[in-house]
């Protein structure tokens, strides 16, 4: 079993603070850090929300999510370099810059992105300018230099060392006129994992991010609204379907099964549409299920 560490993440900054800020205190209050064994390696804060759109990029706070994501790669960091296996607790989808920076300073590295949305927008498409719509596009080069090339390092992932599973935004997405997916990069819509099935869709994930013979590993970015509405409807962007529980969690052990896993996000889980805490403790026990078969 690998020695687990806490990382709190609580930025907003690419979205609103509409409640997403408050995922840790929910998952650690769920007992999530204690079920798993794992140490508590801080908190990260972000600086002030601006409202205002950058006139430059499009975005929402450019420049704070760059400082934000250099704070956050350092942290990240210092667990990698201890040994232990980071469990990033967001805040929205823009922490996925600051965890893939610090494993971009380290080598070369596969993402394993679980998202019912594939968050490949360019600001151009983006309605609010938000980078939790975009924060892919950016991990793989694309859009403002400000994000999209962090410390001269981007992109921080390539297109054919990415797995997006789970996704089911296409209709939407085209709608708004996001940029389609590069041809290199693995795409495994909703509709493709159920006719697989969630187990071997995993399987073939893992293969994909194993294959190259690197040996540096894949991080694991976990959207939550990838679960069903109907089970997770405590997200700030809801649509249709979406994995059942058990399918998330059968996916997630075989991500974390072998040790290729280098890091795991959770981002998007909104406490304040969860108020009897009913939905906290049902995903904590979905993640502890995951760890569980590394034990």
């Amino acid at each position: 079993m690998r020695k687990l560490a806490v990382v709190e993440a609580p930025s907003v900054l690419g979205l609103r603070p509409t409640g997403v800020q408050d995922l840790p205190a929910a998952l650690l209050g769920a007992g999530l850090a204690e079920r798993l064994g794992a140490g508590r390696a801080g908190r990260v804060e972000p600086p002030p929300y601006d409202p205002e759109r950058d006139a430059a990029t499009g975005l929402l706070n450019p420049g704070g999510i760059a400082a934000y994501s250099v704070a956050l790669a350092d942290a990240v960091g210092d667990v990698l370099d201890h040994g232990r296996f980071p469990v990033v607790l967001g805040g929205d989808c823009s922490v996925l810059l600051g965890t893939l920076l610090a494993l971009r300073r380290r080598d070369r590295h596969g993402l394993l992105f679980l998202d019912g949305h594939t968050d490949f927008y360019q600001p151009s498409a983006e309605p609010a300018g938000e980078v939790a719509s975009m924060e892919l596009a950016l991990a793989t080069g694309r859009g403002p230099r400000v994000l999209a090339d962090l410390e001269g390092r981007g992109p921080l992932v390539r297109d054919e060392n990415v797995v997006a599973l789970g996704f089911r935004d296409a209709e939407e997405s085209a709608g708004y006129g996001m940029q389609p997916l590069p041809p290199a990069l693995h795409a495994m819509e909703l509709h493709t994992v159920r006719a697989l099935g969630a187990a071997e869709a995993a399987r073939r994930a893992v293969r994909v991010l194993t294959g190259d013979g690197t040996g540096a590993g894949y991080w694991i970015h976990l959207d939550v609204d990838v679960l069903d509405d109907a089970v997770m409807p405590a997200v700030d962007h809801r649509q249709p379907d979406g994995l059942t529980w058990q399918e998330l969690e059968t996916v997630l052990r075989a991500a974390l099964t072998g040790g290729g896993a280098a890091g795991l996000t959770v981002a998007i889980f909104n406490p304040r549409l969860d108020p009897d805490g009913t939905l906290a403790r049902r995903l904590v026990d979905c993640l502890v299920g995951a760890f569980d078969s590394q034990g």
